[in-house]
């Protein structure tokens, strides 16, 4: 831009000196040559009057000088009188311009170019008294003579002026320019410089606006992005099409081991999975996969989904889910369902052998009682095995068909020890409630079941002579339940399992005690329900302690007082 500016203000300049020149050249000329017309006019009145008084001896004086071509011509037009040619060889001159108008007005003047063009001539002409007419002619230069006798000066004067041009255009489109270079394009109309490029400011100033939204409007969608990706338990991770890193969330960085930073690395040279490696390379030739290995945190499911945009893959996406639960779920399921296909056929074959030798006579008649007995204990341990498995079944479902209400856990602490009143004296356990009444807002049913098994287990696995101690205790916004038992007491590595489903720590003495394995079960589903907490601590051959604490206040409790329930509480 600055070299345009330059060159127009050149070429400005050039045209103005020459137009000047031409104009001053113009003007020169035709000052000159007027004064010079006025000039031979005098000279001619001078020398006319001295030719009237003196005649031809005048013009013939040598004392007689002049720069002037002298011609005195007769009435007729001959030529008497020239000073620069032989009058008898001149031919007549009445019909020239000078001499007609000097015959007819009495003066007159003409002027000629030379075949040359680089001379004019000026005549001027006067009549005498006696009708004859006395001409003086001068040269004067032509333009073009004058433009040659000039040049040197003009190109004197035009190397100075380009001169001078070129300096004050360089620094006149520099200081044109030099706002320009400075604008502050963050802020554009904050330059005042030029009134010409206001609209363009503005233009600029709301092309700003929408770029600092869109700006804003991207930062606020990456960082939800970040926020979300960083919140995600699962591992993402974004490839182009040349199978580089875009983004990864921690998740994913912490399952492939992979640094956080590797943002723009390769990913088959900053991952070390092999696996997941040939499903990213399937992926990025177009092929949708997925696959299930271990990594250092469990069980992942890997699935890598090609992005194709116009027929052509632009990237790949990468998510890692954790599957561990389900796999633990999955095989819970198999021992579950294994497991009751084994209770339930224990109790069944014994039923049905019992039966059996009774059906076919040989069982003698002072036995039957006994048997009879077999079978209806069998039946018994059966009819609890499947209600056992209903209520676990209702609980998994998050017992939404139960009704919360208050509950003083003290008393129904007495209920429960109550019930077990036989159990106990039969086992030889005495059993006691400390503490004091506190109500909470529960399920009565699930309070009920937690109270009954933790009661049951720590009577059922205790020793003859033992003691079982069931504490309530207020403690502001919880209540704390305690069952504590003089007990066999539950080996370290088995306390963590103990809550498993027909998970038994001696198998041969639950079966002797009539134990399902479910109530520990029970009791873990009932406490999430209620969204209370346990805690078990045992030491074997000393007893052990469960501690469940209550919060007061349920989830469907209001501030009122009311239950949750507009229905019941109208």
């Amino acid at each position: 831009m600055t070299r345009r500016i330059f060159r127009a203000i050149i070429a400005v300049a050039l045209v103005v000196l020459t137009a000047s020149l031409a104009l001053i050249l113009g003007a020169l000329y035709t000052y000159f040559n007027e004064i010079q017309l006025n000039r031979l006019h005098e000279e001619t009145a001078l020398m006319a009057r001295s030719l009237s008084l003196e005649g031809i001896a005048y013009l013939e004086d040598p004392q007689l000088t002049t720069d002037c071509r002298v011609t005195w011509i007769a009435a007729d037009g001959s030529v008497l009188y020239d000073n620069r040619s032989d009058s008898a060889a001149m031919e007549n001159h009445l019909a020239r311009e000078e001499v007609v108008q000097a015959l007819e007005t009495g003066c007159g003047q003409s002027s000629r170019y030379s075949d040359t063009l680089l001379e004019r001539y000026l005549y001027t002409a006067r009549r005498l008294p006696d009708g004859s007419v006395l001409r003086l002619g001068s040269t004067q230069s032509s333009v073009l003579n004058l433009l040659l006798g000039m040049s040197q000066f003009i190109a004197l004067v035009l190397a100075l002026a380009l001169v001078l041009a070129m300096t004050l255009a360089a620094h006149l489109a520099r200081s044109i320019v030099k706002p320009l270079n400075e604008l502050n394009l963050d802020d554009p109309l904050s330059n005042g410089e030029y009134e010409e490029i206001l609209p363009l400011l503005r233009r600029l100033e709301a092309q700003q606006e929408r770029l600092r939204a869109q700006d804003m409007e991207l930062s606020q969608k990456r960082r939800e992005f970040e926020a979300v990706t960083r919140a995600l338990n699962e591992g993402l991770v974004l490839l182009n099409s040349a199978g580089t890193i875009l983004s990864i969330n921690p998740a994913a960085a912490r399952l492939l081991a992979v640094t956080p930073n590797c943002l723009g690395a390769d990913f088959s040279v900053a991952n070390r999975v092999a696996a997941i490696s040939r499903l990213v390379e399937e992926a990025l030739s177009g092929k949708k996969g997925e696959i299930t290995l271990s990594l250092a945190e469990g069980e992942y499911l890997a699935a890598a989904s090609p992005v194709k945009q116009e027929g052509s893959v632009s990237g790949v996406v990468l998510l890692l889910f954790d599957v561990t639960q389900k796999q633990q779920a999955e095989q819970l399921r198999r021992e579950f369902t294994a497991n009751v296909s084994h209770e339930l056929k224990t109790p069944l074959h014994a039923i049905s052998g019992y039966a059996e030798l009774m059906q076919s006579g040989m069982v003698p008649p002072e036995d039957m009682t006994a048997f009879s007995q077999k079978i209806y204990t069998q039946t018994q341990r059966l009819i609890q095995l499947v209600e056992d498995i209903l209520r676990l079944s209702r609980l998994d479902d998050g017992a939404a068909d139960m009704q919360w209400s208050q509950v003083d856990l003290y008393q129904a602490a007495r209920a429960a020890i109550q019930s077990l009143a036989s159990p106990a004296e039969l086992n030889k356990v005495q059993v006691s409630l400390e503490g004091e009444s506190a109500v909470i807002h529960a399920i009565p049913q699930l309070t009920g079941a937690i109270l009954f098994n933790l009661t049951d287990n720590a009577i059922k696995y205790n020793r003859p002579g033992g003691s079982v101690t069931v504490r309530v205790k207020d403690l502001g916004s919880q209540v704390l339940l305690m069952v504590c038992d003089t007990g066999i007491g539950i080996p370290k590595e088995h306390q963590n399992r103990v809550f498993e489903r027909f998970y038994r720590v001696d198998k041969s003495h639950s079966r002797e005690v009539g134990g399902t394995g479910l109530g520990l079960s029970i009791v873990k589903h009932a406490v999430m329900i209620l969204n209370a907490q346990i805690r078990l601590s045992s030491v074997p051959e000393k007893g052990t302690t469960v501690e469940v604490r209550f919060p007061k206040e349920g989830p469907g409790e209001h501030s009122d007082g009311s239950d949750g329930h507009p229905e019941k509480n109208a």
